[in-house]
């Protein structure tokens, strides 16, 4: 469960508490609903059930789950291509996400999001996107924002290993670090820029400390272990919302999958060993044992909670399927915003 202080010039960071039972379970609950959603999600595709690009999380669980267990209702996240997690996690509906990939009139974004487009603004969720690191110059603008409504809002932006080598991650950063905005970036690296191994992307293995940069905070912690990523999030989120600025997480993760399913060829490339290595720390297997060796609960109420997390998903399925395709007269709702009354053209 330890992390990694790469840079930190704001010494003095309290350590965090191990959460309660309660919390614990939570955290539990929202990896044991991704992993079943996903998996569900993987099926549905390979029979032809729903269509489009995907990209799953499976193995990624930890991430979303205790970086969002730090948030807030009205928080705000933006995610990747690879967001599911991220967007369950932050509370949105499994059943309107399902309907979503569906193509439903009753998903998130009545069937224009898709899976990289969702947007849930009741949730504070601003938008999962295809386009890597976009989400970054956007929590720039969302973070400016909470600090000029000071309300202590905080703004959550997941991004890819790949990411961090674009121009707009760079120039991101810079602006939330100059302007002090109450931001985290949390940085999934799990090796693979879609199929370049980040050998070959990048000089460094660790890079958080990218941070050192910008002269913030970076954070470096195992990806695989919810109560590690639970307390650098924590720390991180608390720092930001106390007006301590922007810090930058790296979780050390692995997704089980190629980099899509919707594309064979993004599968080629990984050793076997190399995914059998990782699966043996499977995120939701290393927190089930720390659960029951704490006494916290057994192998049976874990059983039970994985049994809920499925029939959640099978009930997410049927409410996509009875719900209906949306209306062709309903094509271009929603794609302009109505001109404002006064204004001339």
């Amino acid at each position: 469960m330890a992390s990694t202080e790469v840079s930190d010039p704001s010494p003095g960071t309290p350590t965090v508490d191990v959460p309660g039972p309660d919390m614990l379970l939570r955290m539990y609950e929202t990896m044991a609903n991704i992993r079943s959603f996903e998996e569900r999600l993987v099926e549905l595709f390979n029979s032809g059930q729903i269509g489009g690009v995907l990209h799953v999380c499976i193995g990624e669980e930890a991430c979303a789950a205790g970086v969002c267990a730090n948030l807030r209702t009205n928080d705000y996240l933006l995610t990747s291509h690879r967001g599911h997690g991220h967007v369950l996690a932050k509370g949105a509906s499994m059943d309107r996400m399902m309907a979503e990939l569906f193509a439903r009139e009753t998903g998130l974004c009545r069937a224009r999001g898709g899976s990289m487009h969702i947007i849930d603004r009741s949730v504070g969720i601003l938008g999962a996107n295809g386009i890597v690191a976009a989400g970054v110059p956007i929590a720039a603008g969302a973070g400016l924002a909470a600090q000029m409504r000071g309300e202590g809002q905080v703004v959550v932006c997941f991004l890819g290993d790949g990411a961090m080598n674009h121009g707009a991650f760079h120039e991101g950063m810079n602006l939330a670090s100059v302007w002090n905005l109450p931001i985290v970036y949390v940085c999934e690296n799990n090796l693979y820029a879609q199929f370049t191994p980040q050998r070959l992307h990048a000089k460094s293995e660790d890079l958080v400390k990218r941070a050192v940069a910008y002269d913030i905070p970076g954070i470096q912690a195992d990806g695989q272990d919810v109560l590690a990523v639970y307390e650098v999030a924590s720390r991180a989120v608390e720092r930001a919302r106390a007006g301590g600025g922007p810090t930058l997480i790296e979780l050390k993760t692995y997704r089980y999958t190629g980099h899509a399913i919707s594309n064979p060829i993004c599968a080629i490339g990984r050793p076997d060993e190399e995914v059998d290595a990782w699966k043996l720390r499977d995120p939701l297997r290393v927190f089930e044992r720390y659960l029951i060796d704490q006494g916290i609960c057994s192998a049976d109420d874990l059983a039970a909670v994985r049994r809920e997390a499925a029939a959640r998903v099978d009930t997410a399925v049927e409410f996509a399927e009875s719900s209906p395709m949306p209306a062709a007269e309903t094509a271009l709702e929603d794609v302009y915003a109505a001109w404002p009354e006064g204004v001339p053209l």
